[in-house]
């Protein structure tokens, strides 16, 4: 475990002397996470490895005194560099004290340290003692603490107590930072434009923080901006069937209409060609009649002279009474044909009424 922090800050070594003598924000970033995994490391090493290996591993006790003046000199020069302008004509020449430094005490832990301490302990030993160490890294501090005791039990106290501390000012830190890109994000999207952002300053955790608030973030306004699209998306739907609909409603009231007054029309037509036929006919009838009456009065007055002179009497009173039964019939037949006429053109107009009242409702 000890040995894959010394890879990884070795690592983070070697990327900070490849880069360029103005990459001042890549170096800033490599620095940033050499703080925290040394910060990190030196704590569980004091906290449990050094105090652990001097009580049960014989002739460390001198290499874990020099190790812990090490990592004081170390954490000094890692408060130097917390916060300092990466820009500084000094920041450079720190981090290569501080490289020379460490590089000089992992050799000695890896090379006369550590085999003591494997053949003194167990597999079984150093597996509880590892597991114990990455308990404690959880809460280790992030930032150095120099002035901080570094033997127990003050540093078992004082140590995670900071720990809490820098954990907890550094994820502020991070959730300050993601909350102002946060904003400057929801500016850049009701502009519909887009601009650069400062890359997170402070530990990994800061930058973590400040990574997750934005992240979340953005998440939810892509959640928010993907449902007014569907919403806005249903409403237009919504709105062109209504309007089809309105538009075959009125086609259909304007049909029905149209229909509807052709329908009357055709119907008042026929009544009035009804009416008309009906009062020729009865005219026509009437004149039949008539003409037949007077016929028949005129045949019975001839019929009655030729008579003798004694039924002369009667042959008159005769064609009188067919006479005036001939006109009575002919004024009845005149009176019912004018009575079946009006009759035909009252019905043919409330037909017309009722068929064009039938359109108008249909169109409301």
């Amino acid at each position: 475990m000890l040995k894959e922090d010394h890879k990884k800050v070795e690592g983070l070594f070697k990327r900070f002397e490849k880069a360029g003598d103005r990459a001042y924000a890549e170096k800033r970033d490599l620095v940033d996470r050499i703080i925290e995994s040394l910060s990190e490391h030196a704590s569980i090493e004091e906290q449990l490895f050094y105090p652990v290996t001097r009580m049960t591993v014989p002739a460390v006790e001198d290499i874990a005194l020099e190790s812990l003046e090490e990592h004081h000199i170390v954490k000094w020069v890692l408060s130097e560099l917390d916060g300092m302008d990466p820009a500084h004509e000094r920041f450079d020449a720190k981090v290569t004290v501080l490289i020379e430094n460490v590089r000089h005490h992992v050799e000695e832990e890896e090379q006369e340290y550590f085999p003591k301490v494997r053949d003194e302990l167990g597999r079984n030993a150093l597996g509880d003692l590892g597991d114990a160490m990455e308990k404690a890294r959880a809460v280790a501090p992030t930032h150095p603490h120099p002035r901080s005791p570094d033997t127990p039990p003050g540093n078992l106290i004082a140590g995670t107590g900071a720990g809490i501390v820098d954990r907890v000012a550094d994820t502020v830190s991070g959730v300050a930072q993601g909350g102002l890109a946060t904003v400057q994000d929801l500016v850049d999207r009701l502009r519909g434009s887009t601009s650069s952002r400062p890359a997170p300053k402070g530990s990994p955790t800061a930058k973590k923080a400040a990574a997750g608030v934005r992240k979340r973030s953005a998440d939810a306004a892509d959640r928010a901006t993907s449902a007014t699209r569907r919403a806005k998306r249903t409403g237009e739907k919504a709105t062109t069937e209504a309007r089809k609909t309105a538009a075959s409603a009125v086609r259909a009231a304007k049909s029905t209409g149209s229909a509807a007054k052709a329908g009357a029309k055709a119907t008042a037509t026929t009544a009035k060609r009804s009416t008309r036929s009906t009062a020729t006919t009865a005219k026509r009838s009437a004149k039949r009649t008539a003409t037949a009456a007077k016929q028949s009065a005129k045949s019975t007055a001839t019929t009655a002279k030729r008579s003798s002179n004694g039924s002369r009497p009667t042959a008159k009173r005769a064609a009188k009474s067919t006479g005036s039964t001939a006109k009575r019939t002919a004024r009845r037949t005149t009176s019912t044909a004018k009575r079946a006429a009006r009759s035909t053109a009252t019905t043919a107009k409330r037909t017309a009424k009722r068929t064009a009242s039938a359109g108008s409702a249909r169109r409301s």
